[in-house]
């Protein structure tokens, strides 16, 4: 008998760690009410089945076998047995998917517990480290005062499991962490298991895919979600956390300035889009400030049993009954907002006159607050009377906590980034300007743009031109969201494909025809977007043009000198593969922030990372200390997208945790950023060659092969993507072959069929020709000192330990006579990939160094490669049948969620 024979069958055969034996205890647990839920919901049979392919699967990964058995025995599967056997898999790795989660929470805990050692990567363990290098408190003060963190929420479809499914996950997560010390008692115990159960055979009863695609309202509710009731309540307790790990580091506590803020793309992103317009910028911004509101109501509530004082008990500043006798005049309905029997109770009072003025407000009415700075001065006033009457423990704490978040959060949660593609601006300029815009040369577009700021032309005669009247009316919208939400709910201009300073300029030239001025400049930072490998490439040029101008630099001068540049990653690796793209954006961020200290502005990079590494994903802490020497300066703005929301801030303690770790990795990089390498110099070098010798190879295959588009199609399940309901923009900026796809299908695609092609391929030729003519030793220590060369071989290295090339065998030889032709060239590349990075890192099995990581991946592979097989089979018999929409496609998209939640990545 093992140590592991107490588990369920399904679960049997996995290794723990002694420290994990908990983790281990959930994860039978999970497992158990999975299997009694599939024997009770289907039949004891589908759990035999389970467990038959289940251990095949498991043998075949010990030996090394190849993959034709397995395969061959789930191609006899039936249809109605296909889809269960793929949804009970998929049942099992979502429970391991929890306790994992619910484990971090764990471990996070017995570091606070135990005190010999802070959690390496939080905010105490950093501060430590800059204390230790010489980083005083007036240094520390001076950094955070600068400090900005924003995680920016996108509405790009890469997550595949519904709302209502997520909520069933938080009810298993919140019983699961009640019990997190296992303290609960029997009884406790049994209640909490009767929820899960129930949690997860609802879940089971529920489709995994909604009926209709989402609208963009529909995103807005799915982020506002995390926004409004996982940050606005985790939002005070960061604050709390930075001033204890201060004060527990340096003695002393400062008071805190605001570090976080948070913005959106949904509802503003046009990019792409048609479904996106001023309409949607007014109603998810609606939308949030009626979260936000709601969220404030129930505080005041809340501190209305806390602010109890009563004259005199308490001292109480004479302005808070002046207040409550102002707003009783001003305020319709004041009087029946007010209990008679708090009449002595001012603070009481003025929060329940607060809550009416906050209803008036949700619903536009003249005597609501103007905006969240009024808001704030009513929270002010209570504090300034606290502070002064011995209230420190009388509800100053809970006071403190709203302040933070009407600081952050305003009236509209996240401010709300706009989005669109430079050529539609193009086609705006054209119908404005009489002219075919986009055939005009960068110096003609930039003297018409420079006469157009100076002399803003009438539109009238270009208005009924549906594209005119749309961009033009994004603009009125901003001057109307920016009077009614407050100047911080709008957030960055972003451009799609720049490519010259008259893309910037032409953003400018169309507000201020549409009116959308304000102290006589434009309201709005502008931001670039840098895609491809080219355009990364051209950005430095670009933007000194930008800062040459003489008109532009009024702008930024009206803006603070600051200046935001967007960096694509998922566009750039899609063009040139993953390390072109990747030296492309290091190189670009190096030449930028040396232009912009020559020019005199303050530069921040967004990153625009996706949640897989082919898209820039990877964990932040790791690629912010591989960021270029000065190119952090004190900014962090990143996207977060699909599956990375949930996975990051689906859990309040895990959001917390990452909100710390990207705080305290921004700190470090600003303070204390690595030492200079004199190796660098020649690092830089061989990181050039080996981005060409990358991209090159990659575009033989992907670009240059005319044949490729075709195996794609055959060799991936993409046609199932592109029916997937899970976005409200189409796959697609236009009509066209891959160049026109999104990245994200495209990298969707790719890491369904297990292959992860976008993430490696190039790479391998790469490393072999950098070792053949470098040096096996000169390569090693490149990959073990350098920290950009050293993230970029992690990341690659994750992404082949989750790959399995002999199950994408399978895939590819759905394309036909073209398997022969590009398999073998696939799979050369991808262990040229594996030896070199195992020879570089000296290793010989891949994640030698990580075993949680190991460990998360062997436990789903059992259950992940019958998915997988399955779908190669359903691919088969659907696209037979010519792909109608039958049950051979809802039991396909069944296995794309089940593929997506067990490998942990989308796009």
């Amino acid at each position: 008998m093992t140590a592991h024979d107490d588990l369920p069958p399904p679960l049997r055969e996995v290794g723990f760690a002694t420290s994990d034996t908990l983790l281990r205890d959930d994860v039978r647990r999970l497992g158990a009410m999975v299997g009694h839920m599939l024997s009770e919901q289907v039949s004891p049979a589908l759990l035999d089945q389970v467990e038959q392919v289940r251990r095949a699967a498991i043998a075949r990964r010990e030996t090394g076998a190849p993959v034709d058995t397995l395969a061959e025995g789930l191609a006899q599967v039936s249809l109605d047995d296909a889809d269960a056997l793929v949804r009970a898999f998929a049942a099992y790795f979502g429970a391991i998917n929890l306790a994992e989660r619910v484990h971090r929470i764990r471990r996070r805990r017995d570091y606070q517990r135990n005190g010999d050692a802070p959690q390496p990567g939080g905010l105490e363990a950093v501060l430590q480290e800059l204390r230790d290098g010489g980083v005083d408190l007036p240094q520390l003060e001076a950094a955070l005062a600068r400090l900005h963190v924003e995680p920016v929420f996108t509405a790009h479809p890469t997550e595949a499991v519904r709302r209502v499914l997520l909520e069933k996950e938080r009810t298993i997560v919140e019983r699961l962490i009640a019990d997190i010390d296992r303290e609960r008692t029997p009884t406790e115990r049994r209640a909490d298991d009767a929820r899960i159960v129930l949690a997860l055979t609802s879940a089971w009863q529920t489709s995994d895919a909604p009926a209709r695609k989402p609208t963009v309202a529909d995103e807005v509710e799915h982020v506002g979600y995390y926004l409004s009731n996982v940050l606005y309540r985790v939002l005070p307790v960061f604050y709390e956390a930075l001033g204890d790990a201060i004060e527990s580091v340096y003695g002393a506590r400062p008071a805190l300035p605001q570090v976080l803020r948070f913005g959106t793309w949904v509802g503003g992103d046009m990019d792409g889009n048609p479904n996106v317009n001023a309409d949607t910028m007014r109603a998810a911004l609606g939308a949030q400030r009626s979260q936000a509101l709601a969220q404030y109501r129930r505080d005041l509530r809340s501190l209305g049993n806390v602010l109890t004082q009563t004259q005199g008990r308490a001292t109480i500043d004479a302005s808070i009954s002046a207040r409550v006798d102002d707003y009783r005049r001003r305020l319709p309905d004041a009087e029946s907002a007010l209990n008679p029997r708090h009449a002595d109770m001012p603070y009481r009072r003025l929060l329940d006159l607060m809550q009416l003025r906050l209803r008036l407000t949700d619903a536009d009415h003249r005597a609501g607050y103007a905006d969240a700075d009024a808001f704030r001065a009513d929270l002010d006033l209570m504090e300034a009377s606290l502070r002064g009457h011995r209230g420190e423990h009388a509800g100053l704490f809970a006071l403190e906590r709203l302040l933070w978040r009407a600081r952050t959060f305003g009236f509209h949660l996240a401010a709300l980034d706009l989005r669109q593609d430079s050529a539609v601006h193009d086609e705006v300029l054209g119908q404005i300007d009489g002219s075919d815009w986009s055939a005009l040369d960068v110096e003609t577009r930039l003297e018409r743009l420079h006469a157009m700021l100076d002399t803003p032309p009438k539109a009238n005669g270009a208005l009924s031109h549906d594209t005119v009247a749309s961009t033009l009316g994004v603009f009125d919208a901003v001057t109307d969201l920016r009077r009614s939400h407050g100047a911080s709910a709008t957030g960055l201009y972003i451009i799609s494909m720049a490519r010259s300073a008259a893309d910037a300029l032409a953003v400018l030239a169309l507000a201020r025809i549409a009116g959308c001025v304000e102290d006589g400049q434009v309201p709005l930072d502008v931001s670039p977007l840098f895609e491809t490998v080219d355009d990364l490439q051209a950005a430095p040029g670009v933007m000194r043009a930008l800062f040459d101008d003489p008109r532009y630099r009024a702008h930024l001068a009206s803006r603070g000198e600051r200046q935001t540049v967007m960096l694509g990653y998922s566009d750039s690796a899609k063009d040139g593969g993953l390390l072109a793209s990747r030296w492309a954006l290091q190189r670009t961020q190096v030449e930028l922030t040396a232009l912009a200290r020559e020019a005199g502005v303050r530069i921040v990079f967004f990153h625009g990372r996706g949640g897989s590494v082919s898209r820039g994903g990877g964990k932040t802490g790791r690629a912010i200390n591989a960021a270029p020497r000065g190119s952090v300066d004190g900014s962090l703005r990143v996207t977060e997208q699909g599956e990375v929301i949930h996975r990051k801030y689906g859990i309040r303690a895990l959001a917390l945790r990452n909100l710390e770790q990207s705080t305290a990795a921004v700190l470090q990089a600003t303070l204390r950023p690595r030492a200079p390498d004199p190796r660098e110099d020649s690092w830089r070098g061989i990181a050039t060659e080996l981005a060409e010798v990358s991209r090159t190879h990659y575009r033989a295959l992907v670009h240059e092969r005319a044949d490729f588009p075709d195996y794609f199609r055959a060799a991936t399940p993409i046609d199932v993507i592109e029916r997937l309901q899970i976005g409200s923009r189409p796959s697609r900026r236009r009509d066209g072959g891959i160049n026109n796809l999104r990245a994200i299908p495209w990298v969707f695609a790719w890491a369904q069929n297990r292959s992860g092609l976008t993430g490696w391929y190039g790479l391998g030729t790469a490393l072999q020709h950098g070792i053949r003519v470098y040096g096996q030793q000169a390569m090693t220590e490149m990959a073990r000192d350098w920290p950009f060369f050293r993230a970029a071989l992690d990341d690659v290295e994750m992404l082949l330990a989750k790959s399995d090339i002999g199950i994408f065998e399978r895939y590819s030889q759905l394309a036909g006579d073209a398997h022969d032709a590009f398999f073998p060239g696939i799979l050369d590349e991808c262990l040229r990939t594996r030896d070199a990075i195992l020879l570089l890192k000296e290793q010989d099995v891949l994640l030698a160094d990580d075993y949680r990581l190991q460990l998360s991946i062997r436990l789903r592979n059992p259950y992940v490669d019958p998915i997988s097989l399955l779908q190669v089979e359903l691919l088969r018999r659907w696209r037979a049948s010519d792909r109608e929409d039958d049950a051979t496609l809802r039991a396909l998209l069944a296995t794309v969620n089940g593929i997506a939640a067990g490998i942990q990545n989308t796009g």
